[in-house]
């Protein structure tokens, strides 16, 4: 059956989440007199993506709300009991400088561009409506996509097939007629072949292997792999 739409993944997939999120911190580290704290900035950077996987886990299983997790991961963080007055306005300070950074990758603007006469799009994101919606306006790629659908607004996450087949809902499509990009391999090209879409693994730095998944390594590869279509065949990787 042909694919007749394209779900997105958003950050590290059309947005370039890693690069904002280390310039944001680099600043962030600066202008909270931490930068001494931490022996560079990577150092930083790890213990902070840490603490978000920690908290986004809880989040996911329903243990704690999205503001909630927001304010434990600047606790772990900081390693102090923060109140939560104090945590926002943390990670509103930390927000500031990582949205100064934001910028799509190159390759973004011209697929969809390549795609936008024969594909719809939409977005299944998990984070939250308010984040990502407000992303994509900031960014002006927000009317490229149908609809946004997000894990903390669903209420379920990738790589649960309930989430690749709510958003497949809100298309009035069948799975079989839709694809999934996105840079993680199992959260979402695993995720979304399990819920019986094309899952597309987006992988950027090419470190190759899952030989199970279908796989390309710019955006620039998927119109082809699309009008290919190779769900019917063994897995095809590109790069």
């Amino acid at each position: 059956m042909a694919i007749r739409a394209v779900l997105w993944d958003i950050d590290d997939t059309i947005f370039d989440y890693a690069r904002a999120d280390r310039a944001g911190m680099r600043r962030h580290l600066r202008d909270e007199g931490l930068g001494t704290a931490y022996a560079c900035v990577e150092e930083a950077l790890e213990h902070w993506r840490e603490a978000t996987l920690a908290h986004w886990q809880r989040f996911s299983a329903g243990e704690v709300t999205w503001e909630q997790q927001r304010r434990d991961r600047v606790r772990a963080f900081l390693g102090a009991p923060l109140g939560d007055d104090e945590a926002d306005a943390w990670f509103a300070r930390y927000l500031a400088h990582y949205e100064a950074a934001w910028e799509l990758f190159p390759d973004t603007v011209p697929v969809l561009d390549l795609l936008a006469a024969d594909y719809r799009h939409a977005v299944l994101s998990n984070s939250s409506l308010l984040n990502q919606d407000r992303k994509l306006r900031v960014l002006g790629v927000r009317d490229r996509f149908e609809a946004v659908l997000c894990a903390a607004d669903i209420g379920v996450s990738k790589p649960e097939a309930a989430a690749f087949h709510a958003a497949c809902d809100a298309l009035g499509l069948p799975p079989t007629e839709v694809a999934y990009v996105g840079d993680q391999p199992d959260i979402d090209a695993r995720g979304a072949a399990e819920a019986g879409l094309l899952g597309v693994w987006l992988d950027r730095s090419g470190s190759g292997g899952r030989p199970e998944l279908t796989r390309i390594t710019g955006l620039d590869q998927l119109p082809a792999l699309l009008r290919g279509d190779t769900r019917f065949g063994a897995p095809q990787t590109f790069g």
